[in-house]
């Protein structure tokens, strides 16, 4: 026989409690928060805005000034008619190289005075010309005209000054000045061998007129602008002329 069981009957919940059941709770305010830190602004100066790290300090420029320019348009230029020419500034006097030039041109008689004042211009002229006239006969020669010039000036420095002792007042540089501007007759000699056969007796007695010519220049205006040298004008004056041989050899061969 079957034995019965009492099952109590079972009761689900439902999906949520009723409002009357659950007590009535109170929304929780957010305390206020404090305010998040900053640092202390600097004290800006209104009379430099630029220096100040507020941008919104700065005050906003309310006009520009406009640029100012010289009244006279004339007066920007005023300057550059002072200014000396450029050959001068150079160093380069045309007038002193054309009256060294002139007196050169006279083997009479030469002025001592005007090459008292030594230069290089001139001599760089005349042997670039020397040079020039050899290039046009078919040699080219400026490298060998510009050592020979170079040992031929130092050549006579030490000569003179050896035989003038302790009293012998030539410089190098004047030296080589004199040497430059007495090359005036072979720069000429070395035009008039273009027109000249080089096999005959004509260059050679073309060439011994030149080669005096400038052997008694040099001489002279190395006695006359050194001193203690007139006892001496022979020597000098031989190794004159064994610079200006030289140079005569090298346009006729």
């Amino acid at each position: 026989m079957a034995k019965e069981f009492n099952v109590p009957p079972v009761v689900f919940p439902t999906s949520g409690p009723s409002p009357a059941a659950v007590p009535h709770q109170r929304r929780a305010t957010p305390t206020p928060s404090a305010p998040p830190f900053q640092p202390p602004r600097p004290a800006t100066s209104t009379a430099l805005p630029f220096m100040s790290f507020d941008i919104g300090a700065a005050p906003a420029p309310s006009s520009f000034s406009a640029p100012t320019f010289p009244s006279t348009a004339s007066g920007a230029f005023s300057s550059f008619d002072d200014e000396p020419p450029l050959l001068e500034e150079l160093g380069i006097n045309t007038r002193q190289i054309w009256l060294k030039t002139t007196s050169i041109l006279n083997p009479i008689r030469v002025n001592p005075s005007i090459h008292e004042d030594a230069d290089l211009s001139g001599p760089f002229i005349f042997l670039m010309a020397f040079g020039l006239f050899q290039l046009l006969a078919g040699k080219f020669h400026f490298g060998i005209i510009l050592g020979w010039v170079t040992v031929a000036s130092l050549f006579l420095y030490v000569v003179f000054n050896m035989l003038a002792g302790r009293n012998g007042n030539l410089d190098l540089y004047r030296c080589l000045s004199l040497v430059g501007y007495c090359m005036l007759p072979m720069v000429i000699f070395s035009a008039a061998s273009l027109f000249v056969p080089h096999d005959g007796v004509l260059i050679f007695a073309m060439g011994a007129v030149f080669v005096l010519w400038s052997t008694r220049i040099c001489t002279r205006l190395l006695v006359e602008l050194a001193s203690c040298g007139d006892e001496h004008r022979g020597l000098i004056a031989y190794a004159c002329w064994l610079v200006y041989l030289l140079f005569s050899l090298l346009v006729i061969f």
